[in-house]
């Protein structure tokens, strides 16, 4: 089982920046962010493999964001630069159970954090 929990959503202007927090426990093959702007679906914006893997992160996303992990600390980040009103959503950090794989997909993803709010304006 794998339990996440994030932190660092706020209030910021537009061409500021944030960086979000995703603490996990657990072993995982994948971890992502995903945000749901109102009114729309969830959608992917970066993911990695835990422990040296690879990342990706989604065309709308770069190059202003990106997704990194400190090993130790069992964190991943999200590192959000030059914000725009429309990255404004809810993000929630994600995993698959071990000997799962990386989606888009939101449902292919068995944990879910509890959401942090970034609003951009």
């Amino acid at each position: 089982h794998v339990q996440l929990v994030e932190s660092g959503g706020g209030s910021v202007q537009p061409g500021g920046s944030l960086r979000l927090t995703c603490i996990f426990s657990g072993s995982t093959d994948c971890i992502a962010w995903f945000r749901q702007r109102p009114g729309m679906d969830r959608e992917r914006v970066a993911r990695i493999v835990p422990d040296g893997g690879s990342i990706s992160v989604a065309e709308f996303a770069r190059p202003r964001f990106t997704i990194t992990q400190d090993n130790a600390k069992n964190t991943v980040y999200l590192q959000m630069n030059g914000v725009k009103p429309e990255d404004t959503a809810m993000y929630y950090c994600a995993a698959v159970r071990p000997g799962g794989f990386c989606s888009t997909k939101p449902a292919v993803y068995d944990y879910w954090g509890q959401g942090t709010q970034v609003t951009v304006s």
